[in-house]
């Protein structure tokens, strides 16, 4: 296999960063948008949000450029994956290690400026990246584990994105496992799309060697997963969005869509669940986002006194009901 590389360029160890893979930092938006909602900005908030964001996409870039190293071997049994610059190119070790230092050691300098919450939480970010990847951990191996420690990058990046705001507290618990128990049903169902396509093409015995946790799914488990995962993430939404303010309640329909939506693309062939990245190609998915965010604004300034009834207990008393 080694002479059927091709002579690697610099261009080859850039794309093991993944910069266009950017889009996926979108997470931390609301974790900006919320701290501005519920929290007292801090100042120099335009230096905190670009110093922050270029660290989120160092260390994000940083953790890519393992992964893609050390998947090499499993990648080239994907249909798509396989053309890579790790699997297609004869790249030097040292030079991956010292890109991988360099990206991380960028985005930690950063983040120390933006304070201990920032820095910890990008630490953390960065670990997470290691212990997905790397053995004798290697929790992408591991059936369920891989889906649920893949995940825990979305309170990562929530909690990122709050403190470039407010470097003083952490999100509601509430939202964070919301967001995690989101991003377990994101991931569940580009599993599950995966598990759909290549089965239905090479066959299962490519889809174990492209990534072992595979050996101990199937489609019934994978979606049986996604509608735990959505359900759990829904639960700790309501408590959220109550909890906060009773008029939030009213963006939970488009929550409710928006999980939908996204089951329904991994069901797609090819479907862009498969590569968050694009998900901004699906209109539909972005029509429920905006909507998502209109009513949060909306709701933010506006009180509706009877929603406040939700979060108190309420009994019809029949007798006395006039029936």
């Amino acid at each position: 296999m080694q002479s059927e590389l091709s002579n690697a360029t610099w261009g080859s160890y850039l794309t093991l960063a993944r910069v266009d893979h950017s889009t996926k930092h979108v997470f931390i938006i609301p974790g900006i948008v919320l701290a501005l909602v519920l929290r007292e900005p801090t100042d120099q908030l335009l230096l905190r949000i670009l110093l922050g964001g270029f660290s989120v996409v160092m260390i994000a870039s940083s953790n890519y450029v393992i992964n893609e190293w050390l998947d090499r071997e499993f990648d080239a049994h994907h249909p798509t994956k396989s053309k890579r610059a790790s699997v297609r190119h004869d790249l030097d070790p040292r030079l991956i290690y010292i890109e991988y230092a360099v990206l991380a050691g960028l985005g930690l300098i950063c983040a120390v400026a933006l304070g201990p919450l920032f820095f910890a939480t990008t630490l953390l970010f960065l670990l997470s990246g290691l212990l997905y990847n790397v053995k004798p951990f290697r929790l992408k191996d591991r059936t369920y584990v891989d889906v649920i420690s893949e995940s825990v990058n979305n309170p990562i990046r929530l909690v990122l994105g709050w403190a470039m705001i407010d470097p003083t507290s952490l999100p509601p618990s509430s939202l964070m496992f919301c967001y995690w128990m989101g991003g377990a049903f994101l991931m569940g169902a580009k599993r599950l799309s995966e598990y759909r396509d290549i089965a239905a093409g090479p066959g299962l015995g490519v889809l174990h060697l492209y990534r072992r946790a595979f050996r101990g799914y199937s489609e019934e488990r994978l979606l049986i997963s996604c509608f735990t995962y959505a359900n759990l993430a829904s639960f700790f939404l309501a408590v959220f969005l109550i909890k906060y303010k009773a008029e939030y309640i009213l963006t939970f329909p488009f929550f409710a869509l928006l999980f939908s939506l996204y089951l329904w693309l991994s069901f797609r062939k090819n479907s862009v669940a498969q590569r968050p990245e694009r998900l901004f190609r699906s209109r539909w998915l972005m029509f429920t986002i905006v909507a998502i965010i209109a009513v949060f604004g909306i709701t933010s300034r506006v009180d509706v006194p009877w929603l406040q009834k939700l979060s108190i207990p309420h009994y019809i008393d029949f007798l006395n009901s006039g029936w």
